[in-house]
């Protein structure tokens, strides 16, 4: 059984990871506007990856008998001043997703909620690729600087990325 507290924890939760589709969703935007293709699709494909982990909490707390209720949220940041720029605001935010899930994680461990450890175990793991896989891409983007043909061609590389959700 949930306790108040860790109930509205995991939603907020839920909704934070709709708003991180809606973050992404603008970074993909910008990145189109700049005829980026390859780098709006990562993004796109993240903010697919984002309402589908919004998705694990909604149907976690139904089949935990909790109500999952829907709230409002700012509007994301939409003004970047380069590529990098946009993967970097990424990586804070994911920063600040993994934080927020340890907050989670410190919540259920207190109230020796198992079965919630236990589903918040998965995301753990996932903000550990999150931040490596924005790592790696800031690596590289700080790499190539300015050179447009390495641009282009990690344009081409990421407009591959495709999302399949785990079965």
């Amino acid at each position: 059984m949930l306790s108040e507290k860790l109930h509205k924890a995991l939603n907020e939760q839920m909704n934070y990871e709709f708003f991180s589709a809606h973050a992404y969703l603008a970074m993909a935007a910008y990145c189109t506007d700049q005829a980026y293709d390859g780098f709006a699709n990562f993004f796109l494909v993240q903010a697919e990856e984002e309402r589908f982990h919004a998705m694990k909490f909604y149907t976690f707390l139904s089949d935990m008998g909790y109500r999952a209720t829907i709230d409002g949220f700012e509007n994301p940041h939409n003004n970047f001043s380069s590529v990098l720029d946009s993967f970097e605001k990424a990586l804070a935010h994911e920063k600040e997703v993994t934080r927020r899930i340890y907050n989670l994680m410190d919540i259920a461990l207190d109230e020796r909620e198992h079965a919630t450890t236990a589903f918040l175990k998965w995301f753990i793991d996932e903000q550990v690729e999150e931040e490596a896989s924005f790592d790696t891409l800031i690596a590289k983007l700080r790499r190539i600087e300015n050179d447009s043909n390495a641009i282009f061609m990690l344009d081409a590389e990421l407009a591959n990325r495709t999302f399949t959700p785990e079965a």
